[in-house]
């Protein structure tokens, strides 16, 4: 009887944490966009394309559909160039849809002598990290939401590929059924609350934190935005949906008064707080795992300015 017991308990175990996201699968994906390699992904490069490429794999190691066409890469034009933005779908329960966004592009590299390519580990890597292992934690499930993950280029260009997909046409089936977007935008530092915390731009203009709070797991913990007074909400790729009365913020954990990595040649994976960021995903996707159109329909008050 007790071998038995044992038996249950060793196999509930495995099926309750079977989805748990490794922080090597973490340390993997954003050393991989974070390398020397990528060249800090500029817009317009090969090293920018690789990146879109290299997510693209990702999608398809995680059995996504196609956004729209025959593609995860989703082509716009940029000084008269073809680059992409990267989407890709997880069916769920209902056609109601939960997005999570990031950028994969970054500033290059400098002239300098040494040390001269932008990494952009904590800027954006860290964010698509976090939809990948969003994605990769919803796996082998089915969400009660339909997911769409996106990741966006030129941001450092002017939000130039949030731009571009957010006004796609093709992709109207999405966003018309879209309950709320959740941009993530360096997230690979301790927040100023500590570990597994997260703070939200604009969160005086919907509900979303306060709902998605009722929810949380483990003690995750979204944050009011302490930068409130830089308009942070209308300066980051969520804007383009906000445009489009879509529920979007932006989420971040980093504390702007201590990152001095912020557009310089040492935001490398060595300011990455791989535990930290782990322990997020992690409970990023058991949160969600509870959320559904019954319990999460949040909304904008008076406040917001399309």
């Amino acid at each position: 009887m007790k071998k038995l017991t044992y038996l249950t308990l060793s196999l509930f175990s495995i099926f309750t944490f079977a989805q748990e996201v490794s922080k090597e699968r973490v340390k993997t994906v954003l050393s991989t966009l974070a390398s020397d390699e990528m060249k800090g992904r500029e817009i317009g490069t090969l090293e920018n394309e690789n990146a879109a490429n290299y997510i693209a794999a990702l999608f398809k190691e995680n059995n996504l559909e196609y956004c729209t066409g025959k593609s995860y890469l989703v082509p716009f034009d940029y000084n008269g160039k073809t680059v992409y933005n990267v989407c890709g779908i997880k069916k769920g329960k209902s056609d109601q849809y939960l997005g999570f966004s990031g950028h994969f592009d970054h500033i290059g590299t400098s002239d300098k002598s040494g040390d001269n390519i932008y990494n952009g580990a904590d800027d954006d890597a860290s964010g698509i990290t976090t939809l990948v292992g969003i994605a990769d934690y919803f796996k082998n499930k089915k969400p009660e939401f339909s997911m769409v993950f996106m990741a966006f280029n030129g941001e450092e260009k002017g939000m130039l590929g949030s731009r571009a997909i957010s006004t796609d046409k093709n992709l109207d089936h999405i966003y018309n059924k879209m309950t709320a977007l959740f941009n993530f935008e360096m997230v690979a530092t301790e927040s100023q609350w500590g570990k597994n915390a997260l703070y939200m731009t604009g969160d005086g203009f919907s509900d979303l934190d306060e709902l998605f709070n009722q929810n949380a797991v483990n003690g995750l913990k979204i944050n009011a935005d302490p930068y409130a007074k830089q308009q942070l909400f209308y300066r980051s790729d969520n804007v383009s949906f906000v445009k489009k009365k879509i529920i979007a913020h932006s989420f971040s954990t980093v504390d702007m008064t201590k990152a001095s990595h912020y557009h310089h040649e040492n935001d490398d994976i060595n300011v990455v707080d791989f535990d930290n960021m782990t322990q997020i995903i992690n409970n990023l996707g058991k949160t969600l795992d509870k959320l559904s159109p019954k319990n999460f329909a949040p909304k904008y008050n008076d406040q917001v300015k399309f």
